[in-house]
C-alpha cells in the first residue's frame, strides 16, 4: 500500500490538508489534537519540520517533530484511519528519524497517552517506555490518563 505514497515537507499552504488528516486522526474525546494556530507556530521554527505522507493529491498522514541538539522529539504522528496498518505510519516514523539523525540526533523521544494503540509502531520502531506521568492527559471525556515517554538511542555502530 505505501508504494505509491510520498512524504514531502508541509508549506503553509498545506495546513488545511494537515488538519483533515489531524481532525479524522484523532479522536475528540482524548483532547489530543492540536490547533491550526499551534501547528503554525512549528512552521516559524528552524528546528522544527512538518512532514505529510500523500497518497497522490490525498494527504494520509503528517508527522511533525523538532531537534533540539543531540536529541529530537516526535511531536504528532498521525495516520488517516482509512490508511492505517498500512505502513504510512512506518514511513512517517523513519522519515523523521533519518532527517534527525542528518541533524545530529543520536536520541529520539516522544510522548502518548498511556492507552494509545500507537504504542505498537513504535515499539517495533526500537523504542522503549523511559518514564511515565501519571494522571497526566485529562481527555474531553473527564479520564485521566498516564503519558508514556519513550525513547531510542541510535546505534551509531551501523548505518539507520
Amino acid at each position: 500500500m505505501t508504494a505509491d505514497i510520498h512524504i514531502a515537507t508541509a508549506r503553509v499552504a498545506d495546513l488545511a490538508a494537515v488538519m483533515r488528516v489531524m481532525d479524522a486522526a484523532f479522536d475528540p474525546a482524548y483532547g489530543e489534537a492540536w490547533s491550526g494556530a499551534q501547528l503554525l507556530t512549528l512552521f516559524a521554527l528552524p528546528s522544527a519540520r512538518v512532514r505529510v505522507a500523500w497518497d497522490g493529491e490525498r494527504p494520509c498522514g503528517f508527522s511533525a517533530a523538532r531537534i533540539a541538539g543531540p536529541e529530537s522529539e516526535l511531536l504528532l504522528l498521525a495516520v488517516d484511519p482509512d490508511y492505517r496498518g498500512g505502513g504510512v505510519g512506518s514511513l512517517l516514523m523513519d522519515d523523521w528519524q533519518l532527517w534527525a539523525t542528518g541533524q545530529g540526533a543520536d536520541e529520539y523521544f516522544l510522548e502518548m497517552r498511556a492507552d494509545n494503540d500507537a504504542v505498537h509502531l513504535y515499539r517495533r520502531s526500537g523504542f522503549s517506555e523511559c518514564g511515565r506521568r501519571p494522571a497526566y492527559y485529562r481527555g474531553n471525556d473527564g479520564v485521566l490518563r498516564d503519558a508514556v515517554t519513550m525513547r531510542r538511542v541510535r546505534d551509531c555502530g551501523k548505518a539507520d
